[in-house]
């Protein structure tokens, strides 16, 4: 897919993601968390990766206190610049813990005085979706971050963490070309459905 085209789609999925209200955000974000918390993975999961909503995304914020306040750990991404490239870390969080914010304006965990998950260690990824098809094809905002942090999964069948995409249902398209360097998603789940992706 060329640069145009996932510009021009990252625009108007964005778009129909900011036209939803506040109230249906909030609908949103806890029928998410229903769905997610019915799966099986995530029962069996002890370490939770996820994020802070920006830019009217879908909210796993109720999914993460939820997730804490029944004992299993959670994480959040922090973005760090080693050798000239930006990588990003997870890093251990609890929903009172106060965050800072990054180059974005996104919180996230200060890091100090502690060492990040093992990406490889996590039982489950949710990761925010702009777009996004049911071939379990993503479109992210385009800075690769979660590519490079889960490459070691490239290719690799049945390899930890299991990669959930979360979107409101309205980002849902036909069909995105995929690119050699994405990582696959294991599941997708909306406000509306949970989707299983054919392997390809």
């Amino acid at each position: 897919m060329n640069t145009t085209l996932k510009s021009r789609l990252r625009r108007e999925l964005r778009a129909r993601r900011q036209g939803l209200s506040k109230a249906q955000q909030t609908i949103a974000a806890n029928q998410l968390m229903l769905r997610l918390i019915r799966l099986p993975v995530f029962h069996r999961a002890q370490h939770i990766a996820a994020y802070i909503a920006s830019d009217d995304e879908i909210s796993p914020a109720p999914l993460l206190r939820y997730a804490g306040l029944i004992g299993k750990h959670c994480y959040l991404p922090k973005i760090s610049q080693t050798a000239n490239r930006n990588d990003m870390d997870f890093y251990r969080y609890h929903f009172k813990q106060t965050l800072q914010p990054n180059r974005y304006g996104i919180g996230e965990p200060s890091g100090l005085r502690r060492q990040p998950q093992a990406a490889n260690k996590l039982d489950i990824v949710l990761l925010p979706l702009t777009g996004f098809d049911k071939e379990g094809r993503r479109l992210g905002m385009g800075g690769g971050f979660y590519d490079r942090a889960f490459a070691f999964k490239n290719g690799k069948k049945n390899q930890q963490p299991i990669m959930i995409g979360i979107a409101h249902h309205c980002q849902e398209v036909d069909s995105l070309p995929g690119d050699d360097w994405d990582i696959p998603l294991d599941l997708i789940v909306t406000d509306r459905r949970v989707i299983k992706p054919r392997k390809r």
